[in-house]
């Protein structure tokens, strides 16, 4: 080469090229799926590139791979940009719901030219699950946002899809950007594109196929959530039988939440425990109708029916055994592991019980003689109180907890079931003292169960939160604003871990009344 001589210009294309992002966290195979929409279009004689900037961590924030496409011209060389640019994107793809909402903050997604394919699953943030209460985030936002800021939107379960085709959710994403039809090639092409790769060809294949399927479906209404009953009780016509009583002696609202309630706790304990559980119910109902529950749609009794269930079916460590116990968990461990026939699947759960756990078990007297002797306390939490790794695949520790989730029928004579039932007392003891003079009061008394919640320590800071909140009741009862007051100091409480945010909200509130 004539290293002195004059350069000649290469041709630079100005066509516009497609341009398509990519929103995908670790694990959800974003990178694969830029390589076969470029792998695609190079198939089909254009010229691709694809660039990608990673996120903070694998959940803290998503990759965000950026693919242009560009028909080849002959002595030309296309014009390639690295990044997406605001108001510039054609085809957005975001593997998590969330990821579609933060798409649109970004400015990828605008009405004059955007498609976007997203799946509606959830892969929850830390920030949502680190609050007691209420940190996850409103799917319905985004999807409000979506109807306004994109052109086209083409959303369902790809993560379930891709699940039952045994692959992963890149494969069902690009099944839907098949069958949107934005890209100038065919079906065909896509699929020789996933062959072309090799490895995993058959199930993406299949998880391409489902979600071409899919996305050629209208879109389908959202079903309303139902609360479904354990798979133990549902059907029986002993439960169905007690479930009809409940539609004859409750209202309307509450059917709903009362056959959740009842099956929840036919299942925890036994049909005579549920149908004390409809008892309650059917009192709290009386006091309801005398307080002009009527005119308020039964607010006391349906929020009762809910709360009442959750209370009554505490965590323990014979409920923990249980869980752990059942075939259907160590079904559900080996699908989401995708382990195939004849492959075996252990597991190792970390135990960390504490010596109240184990008291709370034993018979009442037993349980509140040793708690009398402080110092054997001290020895036998030494024993009791430290991590344990166990294995519930193995004999010895399976046995161990199906022995010990067998013990249920010693729970209505424990030392804790006791002490629950003392405390479940107090709080509707409180609440029938408060609705007739503030039914709304009484109301927002019922909700503040949801600060109960857990096991072990867990437990125990949502048991001293809800009492916190729970005494505030005789200072705010005769005030116009004391229902909102309740809620607030609810939120507070389920705000942080520590309760920091409701020591604020108390402080607040009883200097604002002096």
């Amino acid at each position: 080469m004539d290293l002195g001589a004059p350069l000649s210009p290469t041709p630079l294309s100005t066509d516009k090229p497609i341009t398509i992002a990519i929103l995908a966290m670790g694990g959800q195979g974003g990178g694969v799926l830029a390589d076969w929409i470029v792998a695609l279009a190079e198939a089909s004689g254009w010229a691709a590139q694809s660039t990608s900037v990673p996120g903070v961590a694998q959940r803290t924030g998503a990759t965000v791979y950026y693919i242009e496409l560009l028909p080849e011209r002959q002595g030309k060389r296309p014009i390639f940009a690295l990044m997406p640019a605001p108001g510039d994107v054609d085809v957005v793809l975001a593997a998590e719901w969330m990821e579609a909402g933060r798409s649109m903050m970004r400015g990828f997604v605008t009405p004059d030219r955007t498609t976007l394919i997203a799946s509606t699953h959830r892969a929850l943030a830390v920030v949502e699950k680190e609050q007691p209460g209420g940190g996850i985030a409103d799917p319905t936002v985004v999807s409000d946002a979506a109807e306004i800021a994109a052109r086209r939107t083409i959303s369902f379960d790809m993560q379930t899809l891709a699940a039952q085709s045994g692959t992963v959710i890149s494969a069902t994403l690009f099944g839907a950007l098949a069958a949107a039809d934005v890209l100038p090639f065919g079906r065909a092409a896509f699929e020789e594109a996933i062959r072309a790769a090799g490895k995993g060809a058959a199930p993406s294949l299949r998880g391409f196929a489902a979600g071409f399927e899919r996305a050629r479906q209208p879109a389908a209404a959202t079903p309303e959530p139902e609360l479904p009953p354990e798979h133990r009780v549902a059907g029986s016509p002993a439960f169905e039988a007690l479930c009809r009583r409940a539609e004859r002696e409750l209202p309307p609202q509450a059917h709903r939440f009362a056959r959740a309630g009842l099956a929840r706790l036919a299942d925890y304990q036994s049909l005579n425990y549920a149908q004390r559980y409809l008892e309650q119910l059917s009192e709290l109902l009386a006091l309801d109708r005398q307080c002009g529950g009527e005119a308020r749609t039964f607010a006391l009794t349906t929020q009762a029916a809910k709360y009442l269930a959750a209370a009554m079916s505490y965590d323990d460590v014979i409920r923990v055994a249980d869980l752990k116990t059942r075939s259907t968990r160590f079904d559900r461990i080996r699908t989401e592991v995708g382990a195939r026939a004849g492959q075996l699947v252990t597991m190792t759960e970390y135990m960390h019980p504490r010596i109240e756990e184990v008291l709370g078990v034993l018979p009442r007297g037993l349980g509140q003689a040793i708690e009398a002797r402080p110092g054997l306390m001290r020895r036998l939490d030494r024993v009791v109180n430290r991590g344990r790794r166990v294995r519930t695949g193995t004999l010895f520790w399976f046995l161990a907890l199906y022995a010990l989730a067998g013990a249920k029928a010693l729970r209505p004579r424990s030392l804790r079931q006791h002490r629950e039932e003392q405390h479940i007392a107090h709080w509707l003891a409180v609440v029938t003292a408060t609705v007739p003079h503030d039914y709304d009061l009484a109301v927002e008394a019922l909700t503040c169960r949801r600060l109960v919640k857990g096991y072990s320590d867990t437990h125990a800071r949502g048991l001293s939160k809800f009492d916190r909140v729970l005494a505030e009741i005789a200072f705010l009862t005769g005030r116009l604003d004391a229902a909102a007051w309740l809620r607030r100091l609810k939120q507070a409480a389920l705000a942080d871990e520590k309760g920091v945010s409701l020591e604020g909200a108390l402080a607040t509130m009883h200097s604002a009344f002096q």
